[in-house]
């Protein structure tokens, strides 16, 4: 498979309860005025980004059956899935998050419980 700019993120799986996060370009500006460098705005504890890609949910675990031994066990895990989907912009704790470089690209890998609130652009 060759990688382009269109498919570059399809190859990463994101595990359990974790999304793929690339973070929104800040304002440079305060709204008093100030400039700030791209370092301090990074540093801050709540940050925002996209939502790239997410993982498959909380796991259940399988009930387990030993009154029919002979019978082939299936290992179909099931999830609770993740209110976060992809395309939503999230606001999160940078302190619970993973930053990660991926094709040069900077993203965060950050766990369900770390994210404080979402926008959806479709309507409810």
């Amino acid at each position: 498979m060759k990688l382009t700019p269109d498919n570059k993120l399809k190859k990463l799986i994101i595990v359990g309860d974790r999304v793929l996060i690339k973070l929104r370009k800040a304002d440079e500006r305060t709204s008093s005025g100030l400039y700030l460098p791209p370092g301090v705005q990074e540093k801050e504890k709540v940050q925002q980004g996209f939502i790239i890609k997410t993982g498959p949910g909380y796991p259940i675990p399988a009930p387990v059956e030993d009154d029919e031994p002979w019978k082939e066990r299936e290992e179909a895990i099931k999830y609770i899935p993740l209110q976060a989907k992809e395309g939503d912009l999230a606001i999160f704790l940078l302190n619970g998050s993973y930053e990660v470089m991926y094709e040069g690209e900077k993203y965060y890998i950050v766990p369900q419980h770390s994210i404080l609130m979402l926008e959806r652009e479709e309507e409810l």
